[in-house]
């Protein structure tokens, strides 16, 4: 559910990030009114890279966070978007929910520090790590499930994370999100132009709308990530096709893995589907690798991209496209976490964990 960066020495958070040279450092905005207020610093978030400068950092400032907040969230809060839902906006965020003390936490929790990005492929040449892989996959893909059935109108997202938070402890896991460089819930909820890392809180869902739920269980020492975009109610034919198109990019991406084959192709593969349905494609936000640490190498970029790099058999790392149906610049909430369209337009995004066979890709994230 997070995402990647490179290096401890290139990279400085959250995040598996690529180092583009030709790529620019993406810039933050937000909108009063006609005016534009750009910041000359990069966005900052825990799953974000900066191309530009090679760096990760997990937290945006404090003060141009509150700047957002002022400028961009609190002028909209009641305008209908599309003549009919609402532009999302923070509800009551819950106190942090307790986990036993038998239960294996990650070291970034006992730590509490913000844990920076591995260096190193997450490979894993002996059965016992493949299958401690495939089994926190299969967990994460279970609770990604049951956590679907729970999306209806008038339900909370407060209370998703309450029930994803119980079923992974009751099944011996760790929910990874949880205390990762502050953050306060169990899972990552994103309702319609939440790109991603929405914090579960007091809002209703409402008919119609979509939601992605983004799962990271941490069991017998390994990570299993995964997220899937759920239909709230009757949901239009316009948000339905912008989910489809999501899962298909994802789906076609994985279907071109395998060993020696480039990094890049997985952008170019994403890139490519959603021009064919005009749809935008988020570039913060990565893939990463992902095993016994939360995010480490690859960068996974999912934009058409010139980085170098192959995959390798017996390595594990997460593909999560996050596609627009408007505007791909993102902003970020005063809560330092949640990100949305600019424009308010519709995301979705779609997760896996994939090991890399000598057949092509297995997907572990799967019920």
């Amino acid at each position: 559910m997070f995402r990647p960066i490179k290096s401890p020495k290139r990279l400085a958070e959250k995040t598996q990030m690529a180092t583009a040279k030709t790529l620019q450092p993406i810039m933050f905005s937000s909108f009063l009114g006609h005016k534009s207020i750009q910041s000359t610093q990069p966005l900052l978030h825990r799953f974000r890279i900066d191309l530009g400068r090679r760096h990760v950092s997990m937290k945006l400032s404090r003060t141009f966070s509150g700047l957002t907040n002022l400028f961009f969230n609190r002028r909209n809060e009641d305008e209908v978007i599309d003549g009919k839902r609402k532009r999302l906006k923070p509800g009551n965020v819950s106190p942090r929910r307790p986990v036993p003390a038998h239960i294996t936490k990650p070291p970034y929790v006992e730590s509490f520090t913000v844990p920076g990005i591995s260096s190193g492929l997450q490979i894993h040449d002996d059965k016992k790590g493949i299958e401690s892989m495939r089994a926190s996959g299969r967990l994460a893909a279970r609770v990604r499930e049951y956590a679907g059935t729970l999306v209806k109108p008038g339900v909370t997202t407060d209370e998703i994370d309450e029930a994803v938070h119980n079923m992974i402890i009751e099944n011996g896991a760790y929910p990874s999100p949880l205390g990762y460089g502050g953050f306060p819930k169990s899972v990552c909820t994103s309702v319609n132009e939440c790109i991603c890392h929405g914090i579960p809180d007091s809002r209703p869902l409402e008919d119609g709308d979509i939601i992605n739920i983004d799962v990271t269980v941490y069991l017998n020492g390994y990570h299993g990530d995964t997220s899937a975009t759920f239909f709230c109610g009757d949901v239009d034919e316009k948000a339905k096709k912008l989910v489809q198109v999501t899962k298909e990019s994802l789906d076609k991406a994985i279907s071109i893995c395998g060993p020696g084959v480039d990094y890049k192709k997985i952008g170019k593969t994403i890139h490519d589907h959603a021009d064919k349905h005009k749809y935008g494609v988020v570039r913060q936000f990565v893939g990463h690798g992902i095993g016994r640490v939360f995010h480490a190498d690859p960068v996974v970029l999912h934009f058409r991209n010139n980085e170098a790099g192959r995959m390798v058999l017996n390595q594990t790392f997460t593909i999560e496209p996050m596609l627009t149906i408007g505007s791909i610049k993102p902003v970020m909430w005063d809560d330092n976490w949640t990100v949305v369209t600019e424009d308010a337009s519709l995301s979705a995004q779609f997760e896996h964990t994939i090991l890399i066979t000598k057949d092509g890709a297995e997907i572990l994230t799967n019920c």
